[in-house]
């Protein structure tokens, strides 16, 4: 047994988590890997079943930590979602957390580790922000209203605007497979396979 966790929309979102259960021989989700590589997508091998698999634990774990920022009066939300766009967020288009590091240096996100660590936040339950405006009925999108005003309008235009943003950075993904892939294997990025 493999789980195939795709990611929405999953027409355009590249990654695909292969997902092993725990009696699942290895060469089993192998070959389900290689099946997702030739229908176009970006797999990664989840060895182990565990909560959130791979891309969504360290999705929650920055959520965890841009929520409790906006309960301790740190930032707004409109800065949080500023921050990780425009910032360190940017970047992931080009690398992700691990590839960076290596390019920024390891010996300073190790120095800035030692720092930052002890400080960020390790809460067990979800911060008072997103529990207050769950149980006010403001749910985002769906609702009109979440951390941001949603007029039928505005939805149209963000979703709109979302789409095209996503778009834009699966055409930088094929477009870096284009110019150096000679294998064939359309879209996987280069973090995906070994070096040339």
């Amino acid at each position: 047994m493999c789980g195939l966790h795709f990611f929405m929309p999953a027409h355009v979102v590249p990654l695909v988590e292969v997902v092993r259960g725990e009696a699942t021989d290895l060469a089993v989700c192998e070959a389900l890997v290689e099946t997702m590589r030739a229908l176009g997508k970006v797999p990664v091998l989840v060895k182990k079943d565990i909560p959130g698999f791979l891309a969504n634990r360290m999705q929650h774990a920055l959520a965890r930590e841009a929520f409790w920022l906006v309960d301790e009066g740190i930032a707004t939300p409109e800065d949080v979602d500023r921050a990780v766009r425009y910032g360190f967020g940017f970047r992931f288009v080009a690398a992700g957390p691990i590839l960076q590091k290596d390019l920024a240096g390891l010996d300073i996100h190790c120095a800035a580790s030692t720092m930052t660590f002890p400080s960020l936040n390790n809460g067990a339950e979800p911060a008072r922000c997103l529990r207050e405006r769950v149980a006010a009925g403001k749910l985002g999108v769906k609702t009109g209203e979440g951390f941001y005003q949603w007029p039928p309008e505005r939805v149209v235009a963000e979703k709109a605007r979302y789409d095209k943003a996503l778009l834009a950075a699966l055409e930088i993904f094929a477009r870096e497979a284009r110019d150096r892939d000679a294998t064939g294997r359309r879209g996987i990025p280069a973090e995906g396979r070994p070096p040339n």
